[in-house]
């Protein structure tokens, strides 16, 4: 593994890791993180996919992880920021030094939701979707909405104006987050348009312009994605994109514990080659 630290556009350092193979396949995987999620939960996923020949990055957005400043409060970064500026910054490196490599994305929740934000996400062969969908009220299970009416429509604002970032880690949602990309997440939950309502307020839209094949994996045990979010985001944020589905059981799960973001951890190892024979 090597640390890399790239130059967004508007020059805000970004920590990035490559993961180089000993016997290179001329294939490059990026991982896009979800939500207040460290790079490091991908690590041992990266290694697995470099023992099998793959290149491949991981980052962490602006005002996550290692890619935070001193300090939030007042910070400037969200969701549109992370895909218009940090994401692109990912796809700009490849392209320069990657340029003969067969190249794939893997979206881990939001992950998948910036794709739409960069042109250049036309760069990959096929996009792996895990854990994501429109995440709005009405597309969730009634128990998970009510919590989530309360959580992102009360506490959030609430403790945002009052810290001048979100402390997500109280409410066991990830990584503190920068105020403008916990609003963004509220805008995922609270407004019908949910994903859409992100793009409509970017620049340039290019969600409509990528028409490669997705494979959208989604475990039984997460409370917070169903297939009528699914739905929703292939039918109306990505409707050009050629979609498979791929519910993975608990009873696959060494531990029979899946759940949003458990995919990635080394437990769960033996999940991995779900992807990897999507990609072989």
């Amino acid at each position: 593994m090597k640390d890399l630290v790239l130059k967004t556009a508007d020059g805000f350092p970004l920590s990035v890791k490559l993961f180089e193979p000993a016997n290179p396949n001329g294939k490059l995987l990026l991982v896009n993180s979800a939500t207040g999620v460290k790079q490091q939960i991908y690590f041992s996923f990266a290694k697995y996919f470099a023992e099998n020949g793959f290149t491949v990055l991981t980052y962490d957005y602006r005002g996550i992880n290692e890619s935070k400043p001193e300090k939030l409060r007042g910070f400037k970064a969200s969701m549109r920021i992370w895909g218009t500026e940090d994401f692109r910054t990912l796809t700009n490196y490849i392209q320069e030094n990657y340029p003969d490599y067969r190249k794939f994305c893997l979206g881990h929740s939001v992950g998948a939701l910036i794709l739409g934000m960069n042109k250049d996400s036309r760069i990959f062969e096929k996009f792996i979707f895990v854990g994501t969908q429109d995440a709005y009220i009405g597309n969730l299970p009634w128990k998970v909405a009510v919590k989530a009416i309360f959580g992102f429509g009360i506490a959030l604002p609430l403790t945002s104006n009052l810290f001048g970032y979100f402390p997500a880690h109280t409410f066991a949602l990830g990584e503190s987050l920068p105020k403008g990309a916990a609003y963004d997440w509220k805008t995922l939950i609270l407004n019908k348009k949910s994903t859409r309502r992100l793009f409509e307020k970017i620049e340039e839209d290019f969600s409509k312009t990528l028409t490669q094949e997705a494979f959208i994996i989604h475990a039984e045990d997460d409370p917070w994605v169903t297939l009528k979010g699914m739905e929703s985001l292939m039918n109306r944020g990505y409707p050009n994109l050629k979609k498979t589905y791929r519910e993975v059981k608990v009873s696959e799960s060494p531990k029979g514990e899946i759940g949003h973001i458990n995919f990635f951890r080394s437990f769960n190892k033996k999940l991995w080659k779900i992807v990897l024979d999507e990609l072989s």
